[in-house]
């Protein structure tokens, strides 16, 4: 059969052995905060994925939010990318790194000494976080940035997407989805701001924008996606309001100027218990961006991912069946049946669910 899922393709500069994303997945195994040997084996098992999209990765101390989760910003960390780049591109793979900074998705506890945790609103996240040292705590109650803050973080995002690019990485995906400081800006459940980055929907992409134009100044628009989730509600973000198609079709518009890899879209409404879309916003998007798109959810088959081709979408992420199926793009392709991963290990340190598969 002539599937399009098997097909090469080609992205920017590099070229993809097939159109399968492998979605970022927190896993909370970078120990100290700093990607290791554990993990550069993890992504190198799964490098028959067209594209691999790693976990989110802070550019700067204060947006770490997890625990053990990576950060960008450090030269051990550098080193520590840089030695999973060369991992994935010995098995023929290709990688991106996602940067995320979490905003008020936050503890202290989760936090180097001296870092605050900020958004773009002073307004506290409710329900609690995990944190090592103590379990379960509340999140904290952000501080509203400043313009001076909001400049320092775009300034994080230049300085660890030019380090990663120069450490072999191939791009880096700017996480404006599920709730984290990006998203946070974009949601007016989030951002009650007055000033320029807040208020109508062209002040509230007004972070996002500025961001994706420096990052692509930086190293290239063409290393460089944006991923958003419309409609979701995931970190107890308003899931739909007045202006969401105006603010998303404004940002398409802009990055498509731009000239950027992609936009990967993600569909919370499986995963994440979402409910349904009150518009085709993935056709609009598509349609307004004219570039590359990505997008997916609860895809675990080959007729699935053709679906969504096969409707004029480029890309396809893969999530959660990574964790447990190392090897998911061949048994795909045998059709075999894949193995279930354990929920248990998703978050734990170690290598157990992790690379024993």
């Amino acid at each position: 059969m002539n599937m399009k899922t098997f097909e090469k393709f080609k992205l920017g500069d590099i070229q993809l052995n097939n159109r399968i994303v492998m979605a970022p997945l927190t896993r909370n195994r970078a120990i100290n905060n700093v990607p290791n040997e554990l993990m550069r084996k993890y992504y190198a098992q799964r490098a028959t994925a067209g594209l691999i999209i790693s976990e989110g990765t802070s550019p700067s101390p204060n947006g770490l939010g997890y625990a053990r989760t990576p950060g960008a910003y450090s030269k051990v960390q550098i080193e520590g990318w840089k030695n999973i780049a060369e991992g994935v591109h010995e098995n023929g793979g290709n990688i991106f790194v996602q940067l995320m900074h979490t905003g008020r998705v936050s503890s202290l506890l989760n936090l180097p000494k001296n870092s605050q945790v900020f958004a773009p609103s002073s307004i506290m996240l409710e329900g609690e976080i995990y944190t090592d040292s103590k379990g379960f705590q509340p999140h904290d109650t952000p501080q509203e940035m400043t313009i001076a803050d909001i400049k320092k973080v775009q300034d994080d995002y230049v300085n660890a997407a030019k380090q990663l690019i120069d450490a072999g990485i191939d791009g880096v995906e700017l996480h404006a989805a599920n709730g984290y400081l990006l998203e946070q800006f974009i949601n007016p459940k989030t951002n009650v701001r007055t000033d320029e980055y807040g208020g109508d929907y062209k002040n509230r992409a007004r972070f996002v924008l500025e961001l994706a134009i420096r990052v692509a100044d930086a190293i290239g628009s063409n290393k460089v996606g944006v991923r958003v989730s419309p409609y979701g509600v995931f970190n107890d973000m308003k899931g739909d309001y007045d202006d969401l198609v105006d603010i998303y079709t404004y940002m398409a518009e802009e990055l498509g100027k731009l000239g950027i890899a992609y936009i990967h879209i993600v569909d919370q409404r499986v995963a994440m218990n979402a409910p349904d879309f009150t518009t085709n916003i993935k056709r609009t998007i598509k349609t307004v961006f004219e570039g590359n798109i990505i997008v997916g959810g609860d895809v675990d088959s080959i007729p699935k991912s053709e679906k969504l081709l096969n409707e004029g979408y480029d890309l396809v992420y893969i999530g959660r069946p990574f964790i447990s199926n190392p090897n998911l793009v061949e048994k795909l392709k045998n059709n075999q049946k894949l193995t279930d991963p354990n929920p248990d290990t998703f978050y734990t340190p170690g290598e157990v669910g992790y690379t024993d598969y």
